[in-house]
């Protein structure tokens, strides 16, 4: 017998493999697999493409409401330039007008005659003595901002208010009709029993009161946000109580002012409800620079403080915390809104109206410069 191994001969009807033609399969095949991957990638990066857009969209949603604030400071002293009790209220809605024309979302109210005023206690008890204007204007202040229907429950008569019927009414978007719609409104907590769990009752101006996700003491006002689909059926709307800012930063709605007593200069800055204060303040004075050549940098909360009927001056040495005689040292800037004045006094209602006119497009100039700068980042 041979040693010779038997030759794997390939079997009848096989033919030789072609490694070329396999090659250039195998060669394709990963072609094609490549090829799938890249589209594949492709459409992912335009899906996260789109949901960054989306994103963008939602933020320029919720920015469209404002993200910032707006603050205004005057002397109470302002009404005793008023000679009765009339003008002396009519000045005050003259204020309260100027703030919600220009969307002001905080008054503060200082005082610059040493009266050490920090609540709305008390009443203004003659022209020509020495009293109190701080906290009549604080008050009449405050029941213009109050939506008609919520007045009734939060101002008892009061000798500050006897003629604030009189004043041209703000007419802001918080000062619904009972038939009007709106995704907001404001509303006062009712002393009405309720089932456990089920929350609290609110009046808020409509044929219906409101039933809120949450049980609340009765008496307090609050800003409530409607459930968007309302059964025609039920005897209550319902909605969700919400943070008054909220019709403001999401809503894009103006939601009127709060008011706030200072005891002095100083306290306007040093006593702000926000956490990181005023990152933008503005004094006004005849002897500031123009406001025409000064652009505005976007900032979260705007100060505007005005002086009395002797200037910002008076007030800066009524202050006991501050040692320096300049006034312009106290804000970033310092300036003159109506350059060229043919009077030569200009009242504070009248500095208000002008200086907010003027910052009106240098604010809006700000923030649609800064819009334009987040979206081409993105």
């Amino acid at each position: 017998m041979s040693n010779t191994p038997n030759k794997q001969l390939p079997c009848q009807g096989e033919s030789h493999v072609n490694w070329k033609k396999r090659k250039a399969g195998v060669k394709e095949a990963l072609k094609q697999k490549k090829h799938a991957k890249t589209v594949k990638q492709l459409e992912k990066e335009k899906q996260k493409e789109e949901a960054k857009k989306n994103e963008i969209s939602e933020q320029t949603q919720t920015d469209a409401g404002r993200q910032y604030t707006v603050s205004v400071a005057l002397p109470g002293s302002v009404l005793d330039n008023a000679q009765s009790a009339e003008l002396r209220t009519y000045l005050a809605g003259q204020i309260a007008r100027a703030s919600v024309v220009f969307c002001v979302d905080e008054i503060i109210v200082f005082d610059e005659q040493g009266e050490d005023v920090k609540s709305v206690e008390g009443e203004f008890k003659g022209v020509g003595k020495k009293g109190q204007a701080c906290i009549q204007l604080a008050r009449i202040l405050q029941y213009l901002e109050c939506p008609q229907y919520l007045r009734k429950w939060f101002f008892p008569k009061h000798q500050d208010l006897q003629y604030a019927g009189l004043l041209n009414p703000l007419d802001s978007p918080h000062h619904m009709r009972i038939d009007e719609e709106s995704q907001y409104r404001e509303g006062i907590v009712l002393d009405r029993p309720t089932k456990q769990g089920k929350g609290s009752f609110v009046n808020c101006g409509m044929r219906r009161d409101v039933r809120i996700d949450k049980p609340l003491q009765s008496g307090l006002r609050v800003t409530v946000k409607l459930n968007k689909k309302q059964s025609e059926e039920s005897k209550v709307y319902k909605g969700t109580v919400v943070a008054p800012h909220v019709p403001r930063t999401e809503g894009g709605l103006y939601w009127g002012y709060t008011v706030r007593l200072a005891s002095c200069l100083s306290a306007v800055f040093t006593e702000s409800p926000y956490k990181d204060g005023y990152d933008l303040t503005i004094g006004t004075s005849e002897r500031g620079r123009s406001l025409d050549q000064t652009p505005l940098t976007p900032f979260k909360h705007l100060l505007v403080v005005f002086g009395g009927v002797q200037g910002l001056e008076a007030s800066l040495d009524a202050d006991q915390n501050l040692d320096v005689t300049d006034p312009s040292v106290l804000f970033d800037l310092y300036l003159n809104t109506c350059p060229g004045q043919g009077s030569r006094t200009i009242r504070t209602e009248e500095a208000m109206l002008i200086s907010m006119a003027c910052l009106r497009p240098k604010i809006n100039a700000a923030f649609s410069n800064n819009t334009h700068e987040i979206l081409k980042e993105h």
